[in-house]
């Protein structure tokens, strides 16, 4: 198994990039478990052809900015709506990444560039380059800071909101910060992880965690052990078989998630 990174710069890459985006997705994966922000994080996803969409009009080489924009522009018009309407969260979220990815594939498939960008919704993850993980260990940097900076904050907040408020936490800045990492996150990471399964990667680990955890310690530790282990052996599973990368990770999660869950039925 050795042979295979060290022979292959790909396969280096790879893992480099899998100790990278993993720990993140335990993280962030755990705030939103906690503030059941699933469907949330998985409109910002679907979000992506729409940002692909602007960046073909736009006649960028590389769509990632428009992504970027247009995830945090429709997280912040949830968050909007969320707060004015009478509407459930879910409702809300449900119609705005419906209509973000019907929008994405009209304006797609309209320009006759759909095809070219199909990449983005399996991922491909053996194809980053080294310039691309430089950019996952800013990333990974800044969610580290976040953390630092701002967990008791947004662990109060996925309490309580009102406790929140109580204590002088600013609600509404903290959930922007939380919104512009996660857009930032999820859309970096599509174009090797896949459209189709980033949330599960996101959400999976986190879950896995939940079932055993004790504390909040623990939740957070063994969120990121879980999305590690994962990530490496979904990454060597793969070149194995010669299947997707990124949905073998997401399925070593998921053997997480239900030997998790047997794990917390035979204790209980």
């Amino acid at each position: 198994m050795l042979d295979m990174f060290i022979n292959h710069a790909f396969m280096r890459n790879a893992l480099l990039a899998i100790i990278l985006v993993t720990p993140i997705f335990g993280i962030l994966g755990t705030m939103v478990v906690n503030n059941k922000m699933a469907f949330f994080s998985d409109a910002l996803g679907h979000s992506a052809l729409t940002g692909i969409a602007i960046g073909v009009i736009l006649g960028l080489n590389n769509p990632l900015i428009s992504m970027i924009f247009f995830s945090v522009l429709l997280g912040f018009g949830i968050m909007f709506v969320k707060n004015k309407s009478v509407s459930s969260t879910d409702t809300i979220i449900a119609v705005f990444s419906s209509t973000a990815v019907a929008l994405g594939i009209v304006i797609l498939s309209k320009s006759g560039g759909f095809n070219k960008y199909s990449k983005y919704l399996i991922g491909d993850l053996l194809s980053i380059t080294p310039q691309e993980i430089r950019m996952l260990f800013f990333v990974f940097i800044g969610v580290v800071l976040l953390w630092i900076l701002f967990f008791n904050k947004l662990l109060l907040f996925s309490m309580n909101e009102t406790l929140a408020k109580s204590r002088g936490v600013k609600i509404r800045f903290v959930e922007a910060v939380f919104i512009i990492v996660i857009a930032i996150v999820v859309t970096v990471s599509i174009q090797w992880v896949g459209l189709l399964i980033i949330n599960s990667l996101l959400i999976l680990p986190a879950a896995a965690s939940r079932n055993i955890s004790k504390n909040i310690r623990q939740y957070h530790i063994i969120s990121v052990l879980i999305a590690s282990a994962s990530g490496v052996s979904g990454l060597v599973i793969s070149y194995i078989l010669g299947t997707a990368t990124g949905s073998t990770i997401v399925l070593v999660c998921s053997v997480f998630f239900f030997l998790t869950l047997a794990i917390r039925y035979k204790l209980n």
